[in-house]
């Protein structure tokens, strides 16, 4: 179709001109890498601490392979109630065994769960949830137990939200996860969690890898079946990635120490104490779960994600409160 030179003229003059209006909008919108963060207290720490270390003639330049952030899982990048996930996936595969476990119908913790009575369970504590961890994660090879978390974690549904575990994520800290490789930053999960259940999923989620996950572990045995390798996994426990272990585990999986860790409980207290506790610029931050409407509130009298000492901690160490209800615009990713 033929176009009158005037015309087309006009028309390049009212695009020029839109474009020069909305340029500022433009690059308002992708200057800012934490869009689901309040311009509050907390980002503003966050981004200038990114800043100090990433930018080079900075005092507090750090180097590329030496920016490690390391990040808790349960209750730091998803949720944690009414309960830890992998107790739930713990729960339901007992239910899904008990046929072939008799037995189970009448002795704790097995019981409980089939019962439905979470009081007895609460009262089994630490010993009863390592028995369940055991009997139902164990007595497989690697390949199969990974196949079973992949499909549970693609059909379970938390009992509140009512969608799936992977989509209760905190839409925030992925953000910051991505803000941070964006400026050099290799990220770590750093989690009690066991390290076999999170990672076939973790890189697709949080775009963390599965050789950078670190979590409890029970121990593996190498053996030829049928004339295939496999690693079979045997009811014992090889490692627990929980309180002072996390230092621990930092250093025998990664080997440096993190310029940055990120945590919600006391499960975390020594991670961030062995961070941000050394000469240099470190950060350190707790996620308070204040918000009862958007997600939960608990800290210090809660079973799961209990922040009591970590909270003391944190304002003589100066690390980053995180306010959940103050401090993000949204909780989860589309809401």
């Amino acid at each position: 179709m033929f176009v009158p030179r005037d015309i087309q003229t006009a028309a390049r003059a009212v695009v020029v001109s839109l474009t020069i209006a909305l340029t500022p909008a433009i690059a308002l919108a992708q200057s800012d890498p934490l869009p689901s963060w309040n311009d509050t207290a907390p980002k503003a720490a966050i981004v200038e601490f990114v800043e100090k270390v990433s930018k080079e003639g900075s005092p507090d330049f750090v180097p590329e392979p030496e920016r490690i952030a390391v990040f808790d899982n349960d209750g730091t990048l998803w949720v944690e109630h009414p309960m830890y996930v992998q107790l739930a996936f713990a729960l339901d595969r007992v239910k899904a065994e008990a046929p072939s476990h008799p037995e189970w119908a009448t002795t704790q913790p097995f019981q409980a769960v089939l019962e439905g009575d979470m009081k007895a369970l609460a009262a089994a504590g630490e010993k009863g949830l390592v028995e369940l961890i055991m009997a139902t994660h164990a007595g497989m090879t690697v390949t199969q137990f990974q196949t079973i978390v992949t499909d549970w974690i693609a059909t379970a549904r938390d009992p509140r939200f009512k969608k799936p575990y992977t989509e209760l994520v905190y839409q925030p800290m992925l953000e910051l996860l991505a803000y941070l490789r964006a400026n050099g930053f290799k990220t770590f999960i750093v989690s009690g969690g066991g390290i076999e259940f999170m990672r076939p999923w973790t890189e697709k989620v949080y775009g963390v890898p599965p050789e950078q996950v670190v979590g409890s572990s029970i121990k593996t045995k190498f053996a030829m079946k049928d004339d295939d390798p496999t690693l079979f996994r045997l009811p014992e426990v090889n490692f627990i990635d929980d309180k002072a272990g996390k230092p621990v585990g930092i250093q025998e999986h990664i080997g440096r120490k993190p310029i940055a860790a990120f945590g919600n409980s006391d499960g975390d207290l020594e991670m961030l104490q062995w961070t941000t506790l050394a000469d240099g610029l470190q950060f350190g931050l707790i996620v308070h779960h204040t918000d009862a409407e958007r997600e939960y509130a608990y800290d210090r009298k809660s079973e799961f994600g209990h922040l009591d000492l970590a909270l003391d901690a944190a304002a003589i160490n100066k690390w980053t409160i995180v306010d959940m209800r103050a401090d993000w615009k949204q909780i989860f990713p589309g809401n």
